[in-house]
């Protein structure tokens, strides 16, 4: 049925189809309904959205569903304002009593069975369907007026299993609607009990999805398939389990279900219970012999989908008895992997004992990853605790789902910014230099010094390059050129700036500025010769060669006696102002500051730190430290 739905905060419009939805209430109920809606939307004006449905809401339907089949074609009703929900069921309340009602299903209604057999014997035809396909006798079985059942079904006896357009028979209503009485006289009067609906759902699988333990009851007395499936794939006893309904699961069982039946999609009853965290049904079926190491036809094992929807009781039970932790879905993703991946710290500690690691590393990723992705630092903290290799890396089909190409949890841990997870992974032996893009280049970029100073002090490479992108400079001073104090950081701890001045065109001419690229691809550079990208290109680019001065002023503090390119002396000479830029430049450089540099080489990199332990007049340190470079 199609639905004419429109919101306005709390209220909104009802369309004639869903007129339906209220067929169970009775007049005064929706009386009483309208009335107190009225007085709610006297303060409330009408919506836009009201008014674009309000002529096709007040359209007057041919047949509502069941209920009000008028005897005689509807009418296009004038265009009315707009309405709220149940004024809108009002006034359709009102048109069903202005309309001629079909005497038959007034009778019916009433329950008037002496009327029925009056129009029966003065040879009225009450076999006849509506366009709708329903006879009286499914009217009857809908509205559970048992008399008018039996008094249809006596005069009838050859439609009690006829179906309505829906394919549905009068047992399939009665049973819908609860009326056990009418299910009662229609199973003893020989209807079919495994008739199904237009979507193979039988009155077995309908009465178990309204958890009706005694329709269950009765149907398989009469013997109603239970292992019938509906086009999805499900029995009776896969909507019990979902609902977990032990007493309906006990009936069917006991009448022959098979707890191993499996849906379209591999899933038997107790994965829908294990998926579901039905704990009470998972016993039930294990108890009758169910497969605990069930997979789907994703081979998702039941003990992993209960990891993925964090059912910690469920997860307990099944490992409990016996199930395999080292059962891999399609993706060769196991529980330990979801349950890190979810963050859920005591699930993670539960399938610690049990989960291989050699089946961990086969899966070409390691929780940690996932941890470190989703930012579980307790996760984080309990897998490092049981020794997983800090230092694993992704596969490489799995590592090209990324742009970047990251390889190693730490690196997640750096892209995420997360301070304490880098932390913890460095503190475990993470190797800051195995990515493609070091880890170190993505805290410049985020502009975290305390991340920097972590990777650091653990041995990243202040000098990294990206292979992918070849520059003939640190890529670490490409990527903190736009933030001068990063730049001073660096190379106040020994960043190498000399290949930033050794350029390949020296002072003749240079190639056009190619345009930038801002993906990484594995595809060597092919559209340009020599390949390298050279500082003064970068330095060209429109969003740097503003600041071209006063980074070629931070460099030179520390490098020797170079030699500047012709793009850079252009850089410097377009403005009047960085004209002292050249003249620090020119050589050769003084003394003191070549002597400071040879100092700071012999210490080497790795030891800049200890300047402050050398045997020196203080001011001395202070200037092999730069500490007198503003």
């Amino acid at each position: 049925m199609t639905m004419e739905i429109s919101a306005r905060g709390g209220q909104r419009t009802i369309g004639n189809e869903e007129y339906s939805l209220y067929s169970s209430l009775s007049e005064d109920e929706l009386v009483q309904m309208a009335i107190e809606q009225s007085l709610a939307d006297k303060t409330r004006g009408p919506t836009t959205a009201e008014a674009t449905v309000s002529t096709r809401a007040n359209r007057q339907p041919a047949h509502f569903y069941p209920w009000t089949r008028s005897t005689v074609p509807p009418e296009n009703s004038p265009a009315s304002g707009p309405m709220g929900l149940f004024q809108g069921v009002m006034q359709k309340y009102r048109n069903s009593q202005l309309a001629p009602v079909d005497p038959v299903l007034k009778a019916i209604k009433e329950g008037d069975e002496e009327a029925l057999k009056a129009m029966i014997k003065a040879g009225k035809n009450l076999a006849e369907p509506n366009k709708e396909g329903w006879l009286p006798l499914h009217e009857a079985a809908y509205y559970g007026q048992l008399s008018c059942l039996k008094a249809l079904q006596q005069a009838y006896p050859a439609v009690i299993d006829q179906r309505t357009l829906q394919e549905e028979t009068a047992l399939y209503l009665a049973t819908c609607r609860g009326h056990l009485d009418c299910l009662q006289f229609l199973l003893q009067a020989g209807a079919e009990p495994d008739i199904s609906n237009k979507s193979r759902e039988t009155p077995l699988y309908k009465a178990c999805e309204r958890k009706n333990a005694e329709a269950v009851r009765m149907l398989v007395q009469y013997n109603a398939d239970t292992n019938h499936r509906c086009n999805r794939g499900w029995t009776a006893l896969h909507e019990s389990v979902s609902r977990n309904d032990l007493e309906v699961m006990e009936i069917l069982v006991s009448r022959g279900a098979k707890v191993e039946s499996k849906n379209a999609y591999g899933i038997t009853p107790l994965f829908v219970a294990a998926q579901s965290g039905q704990l009470e049904a998972l016993r039930f079926l294990a108890k009758y012999g169910a497969d605990i190491n069930t997979q789907a036809s994703d081979c998702a094992s039941a003990l992993y989908e209960a990891c993925k929807n964090e059912h910690e009781d469920v997860v307990e039970f099944l490992l409990s008895q016996g199930a395999d932790a080292n059962k891999a879905n399609k993706d060769g993703m196991l529980p330990l992997h979801i349950a890190s991946k979810k963050g859920n710290y005591r699930i993670v500690q539960m399938l610690l004992p049990v989960t291989s690691r050699t089946r961990v590393r086969r899966s070409g990723i390691s929780p940690l990853h996932l941890a470190a992705e989703r930012n579980h630092d307790a996760v984080l903290e309990a897998l490092l605790g049981a020794r997983f290799d800090v230092n694993a890396p992704l596969a490489p089909e799995r590592a090209r789902l990324y742009e970047d190409r990251r390889s190693s949890a730490l690196y997640f841990a750096v892209v995420n910014n997360n301070v304490y997870a880098t932390e913890l992974l460095l503190l475990a032996g993470a190797d800051p230099n195995r990515d493609v893009i070091s880890p170190l280049l993505v805290a410049i970029r985020h502009g975290c010094l305390r991340t920097m100073q972590l990777l650091l002090d653990h041995g990243a490479n202040i000098d990294a390059y990206i292979a992918t992108h070849p520059t003939a400079f640190p890529a670490t001073i490409m990527f903190a050129m736009k933030y001068l104090s990063l730049l001073k950081f660096l190379m106040d701890l020994g960043c190498d700036g000399e290949p930033c001045f050794s350029c390949l065109y020296g002072n003749g001419p240079h190639p056009p500025v190619p345009p930038p690229s801002s993906r990484f691809s594995d595809a060597p550079a092919t559209d340009k010769a020599p390949g390298v990208v050279q500082f003064c290109e970068i330095l060209s680019a429109p969003e740097m060669s503003r600041w071209a001065g006063p980074i070629i002023d931070v460099l030179l503090d520390y490098v020797g006696n170079v030699h500047l390119c012709s793009r850079l002396k252009e850089h410097i000479d377009s403005f009047e102002d960085w004209a002292v830029i050249k003249e620090k430049a020119e050589l050769p450089r003084p003394l003191a500051h070549l002597c400071r540099l040879q100092v700071r080489k012999v210490v080497g990199k790795h030891r800049i730190k200890l300047l402050d332990a050398l045997p020196l007049p203080g001011r001395l340190i202070r200037y092999l430290k730069h500490e007198n470079t503003q």
